[in-house]
């Protein structure tokens, strides 16, 4: 069995060793929150739309489309009817509306009668040294001439430049995975951010790539060692202010559960720490 990362939990580990651990091993979750449900949401509606006759898509038909994506995403996932009855400060008309807002603000960045997407959602994973990697594209445009353009959609809006290294490590890693897939680097790496809209590029090199392999590598081995010594120690940021695990974390006053006795074959299992999902942010 091969173990796997992907960009996501390969995230959280450079962010927080404990954050990862709370994730993967302990298998703790945060409730689903009507801002990242909106965001599956739109994923939702942005990859359908494609499915369209190209002078078919259009804002109105976009918003069409709101409602009826939702009800198939809360038959696969029931929770989600849940947390939209059952948080008495969520009006779900103007929760609608902000979707529906995220998907117009879509059409002011780029024109879909125009593009032709070769892929949407695209699974892609490849082997380097022993070591899966693997994820979701959000979307794949391929020029005439070959050359290929990886997009992912974000329904917040574009960070900061101290926080901007987490979305763009997690293009690199596509584009990584893609180069060792298809022996081509994809020429430009477009993060769109629905939530100010503003569109984000990046042209990756060889450069560029080989270093974030690296990067990857020294990740998992770090992985494996706290594994193996059981420290997964807290890491302090800004970002603790999102956490949803305070209560368990020792930087704030929480204890952590007990450590599973199999933390261990976890961290080696594929499809623990190389869980992706569509629309992954």
């Amino acid at each position: 069995m091969v173990p796997a990362l992907s960009p996501s939990r390969a995230a959280d580990f450079k962010q927080c060793p404990l954050l990862f651990r709370f994730r993967t091993i302990d298998k703790l979750d945060g409730p689903p929150s009507p801002a990242a449900a909106r965001g599956t949401l739109v994923h939702e509606v942005l990859e359908h739309l494609f499915e369209l006759p190209t002078a078919e898509r259009t804002p109105e038909a976009a918003l069409a489309l709101l409602r009826p994506r939702w009800a198939s995403l809360v038959e696969e996932r029931p929770e989600l009817a849940t947390m939209l009855e059952e948080d008495d400060s969520l009006d779900e008309d103007g929760w609608f509306k902000d979707a529906g807002a995220l998907v117009e603000r879509w059409f002011t960045l780029e024109n879909p009668q125009w593009l032709e997407p070769a892929e949407r959602e695209l699974y892609v994973e490849t082997e380097i040294d022993g070591l899966t990697l693997r994820g979701y594209v959000d979307r794949l445009d391929i020029a005439p001439d070959g050359a290929m353009r990886v997009v992912d959609y974000k329904t917040g809006r574009s960070p900061r430049e101290a926080f901007e290294g987490k979305a763009l490590f997690q293009m690199k890693f596509y584009a990584l995975v893609l180069w060792r897939q298809r022996g081509v680097i994809p020429k430009q790496l477009q993060l769109v951010y629905l939530g100010n809209g503003e569109i984000v590029r990046y042209e990756p090199d060889e450069h560029d790539l080989l270093g974030l392999e690296r990067n990857v590598r020294a990740v998992w081995q770090a992985i494996v060692r706290a594994s193996e010594t059981g420290d997964w120690r807290p890491r302090t940021s800004r970002l603790c202010d999102w956490c949803d695990f305070k209560e368990f974390c020792p930087e704030w006053g929480g204890t952590p559960p007990p450590l599973p006795a199999d933390a261990g074959r976890l961290v080696l299992d594929p499809s623990v720490t190389g869980e992706a999902h569509v629309g992954d942010d």
